[in-house]
């Protein structure tokens, strides 16, 4: 089976603009897009996702969103570094929710169910795809396109790895792109990398590395 569609930036940008244009719902579909995008989420994640696991109690985005591991495909917990745009996405779309909603509530709700499943999430963002042109992509080009870009901008795969939340580094390196593999043989390297990765490591390489930019 062909890999999940790698996006380049303009094509990125004309989902994301395609989708804001021309979606009913355009907030709650633009951000699930870049939870996978952005954060790299597994699309039955972010189905899964409930309002507590994103805001505090103040219903404010966290710069940090921790997956339970019963939601994950490895079964460990998973900490998602939640970059700037995401942030402010977040935050739109918590805020156009019509009532404040229970902490337990399911962050992204359907018009006839109460929430998304792994599969209706899939056909959903595959029909996203579709509205915007864009061949060969399908739900897992977010998490693809968000490790290739990662990679392309020197992340070691080990902390891919640990971020994607993959036992092996044999499985991040099939994600990636091959012309993006960013090879490092020093382990040392790798090693610090993932000694700094907390939320403050994450937001001081985003701003270095001008992750996730559509520009530029």
């Amino acid at each position: 089976m062909a890999q999940a569609k790698t996006l380049t930036k303009a094509e990125l940008k004309r989902l994301f603009d395609v989708t804001r244009s021309c979606s009913r719902y355009a907030e709650r579909d633009l951000t699930m897009l870049q939870l996978t995008h952005y954060c790299g989420m597994r699309v039955g994640e972010v189905a899964a996702l409930r309002i507590e696991d994103v805001v505090d109690e103040n219903y404010k985005v966290r710069a940090e969103i921790v997956l339970a591991a019963s939601i994950t495909k490895s079964k460990r917990a998973r900490r998602i570094f939640v970059p700037r745009q995401m942030h402010r996405q977040l935050q739109q779309y918590i805020n156009t929710l019509s009532s404040t909603p229970a902490p337990n509530t399911f962050l992204f709700g359907t018009q006839k169910q109460s929430h998304f499943t792994a599969n209706t999430a899939a056909q959903h963002l595959q029909r996203l795809y579709t509205q915007a042109a864009i061949s060969g992509a399908t739900s897992h080009s977010g998490r693809r396109t968000w490790l290739t870009e990662l990679s392309s901008k020197g992340v070691g795969v080990r902390v891919l790895a640990e971020m994607a939340g993959h036992a092996s580094i044999q499985t991040t390196q099939r994600y990636i792109d091959a012309d993006c593999i960013v090879l490092k043989t020093d382990e040392s390297w790798d090693e610090k990398q993932l000694l700094k990765f907390d939320v403050e490591g994450f937001q001081r390489l985003e701003k270095e590395l001008n992750l996730f930019a559509l520009k530029g």
